[in-house]
């Protein structure tokens, strides 16, 4: 059988769908409709005389011959996409898109700054953002690369640091310090009400704190837990409970005195920000554009 246009368009579909086991989550990757992709992998699949996939109301999964398949196009496709990317350094514009996978915190602390730029200096490239706290495999989903903080970064992936180390401290505010008091040491907090913390892994977080030599981990109580920032800045704003946060993220609610800071001679210090990628895969131009441009700016280092 010849390959032609059509198929070679629907080849990049079926591996969508194999990576995201739903019409639905390829269909926003690829950019079109979820009936739209079906509609073309039941034109692949007729031409070719082959049922590719065994499709249910619940899941999407790939027959004997649809698992055959994607071994013998998922390397070639992928050179493909590298090859475009290589003849891509050769545009006086660059063009493409870059699919993430970031945390809250880096959204709001590092692209936010950073991406209105990257829009005026490159308008051919496109940005695909996921934004989640959740541990996912960043391949398997089909993104180019991921950001977290420097300790969660898988091992197997190339990383590149994008910030400094980041300060974390703890907070309150005013009226929830007046009802509750403020803590002296690390171990007060076990009085406290606390917002805990759940990971992207599911495991509770227990709070950092070094002085000196001296290095504490706390397992606080609280009766809210929040797996995201934003919320527990709005939480603790309200007096909900106290607060253990990337200083940066904290910043403007302490410069508006909606909260206070404790423990301060506590604090830790952190890895910051780390973009992670394949070493088996070809650096997106963009990709490498959007790194030098979020070293350039420099969001999170101190004036």
């Amino acid at each position: 059988m010849n390959v032609s246009r059509a198929n070679l368009a629907d080849f990049v579909y079926f591996l969508a769908i194999a990576r995201h086991q739903s019409f639905n989550r390829a269909g926003k990757e690829v950019g079109i409709s979820a009936s739209a992709l079906s509609h073309a992998i039941k034109g692949l699949e007729s031409r070719i005389g082959v049922r590719l996939l065994n499709r249910t109301t619940r899941s999407v999964t790939l027959t004997a011959a649809g698992e055959e398949l994607h071994k013998l196009i998922s390397e070639p496709m992928l050179e493909m996409g590298q090859a475009m990317e290589v003849l891509n350094r050769f545009r006086d514009e660059p063009t493409g898109r870059i699919r993430l996978n970031l945390l809250s915190d880096a959204a709001d602390l590092l692209l936010g700054p950073v991406l209105p730029v990257f829009n005026d200096r490159y308008p051919e490239i496109q940005i695909d953002l996921t934004v989640t706290n959740l541990i996912v495999d960043i391949i398997g989903g089909g993104h180019d690369a991921g950001i977290r903080y420097g300790g969660t970064v898988p091992e197997d992936m190339i990383a590149q640091r994008l910030s400094p180390d980041i300060r974390w401290v703890v907070a309150g505010a005013p009226q929830y310090l007046k009802r509750f008091g403020v803590p002296e040491h690390p171990q007060d907090l076990l009085k406290h009400r606390c917002l805990r913390i759940r990971l992207g892994n599911g495991c509770m977080y227990d709070w950092e704190f070094e002085k000196g030599e001296e290095a504490v981990s706390i397992t606080v109580p609280g009766l809210i837990t929040i797996d995201e920032t934003r919320v527990g800045l709005s939480l603790a704003r309200q007096g909900a409970g106290l607060m253990y946060a990337p200083e940066p993220a904290m910043a403007p609610l302490i410069e508006s005195g909606y909260v206070t800071t404790v423990l301060d001679d506590w604090a830790s210090i952190a890895p910051g920000f780390y973009m992670y990628y394949s070493s088996h895969r070809q650096l997106p131009m963009g990709l490498r554009l959007l790194i030098d441009l979020i070293r350039e700016l420099q969001p999170l280092d101190e004036p």
